[in-house]
């Protein structure tokens, strides 16, 4: 993995974990970025388990709607396990 795909990755958790802060709350930039990659296997996993595929035309923009969406369902499920 080269440095470009990793900045991407982390640009990409940590937009989607800010969006799932606006819908349930939280803040800080580390807490955003751990909840947007641990949201991102989540959410892909959900996705594929469901089988939907997100086409928005970008496909940056599909893996931060999914990302978003699993880092949503982990901050709710975290919060429901406290």
């Amino acid at each position: 993995m080269d440095v470009k795909a990793i900045l991407i990755w982390v640009a990409i958790g940590i937009i989607a974990g800010w969006l799932a802060s606006v819908v349930v709350g939280g803040g800080g930039l580390i807490r955003y970025l751990i909840t947007g990659l641990i949201g991102a296997f989540i959410g892909g996993f959900l996705f594929k388990l469901v089988g939907v595929n997100v086409n928005l035309g970008n496909p940056y923009v599909n893996e931060i709607v999914v990302a978003a969406v699993g880092a949503i369902v982990v901050v709710l499920l975290a919060r429901l396990i406290a």
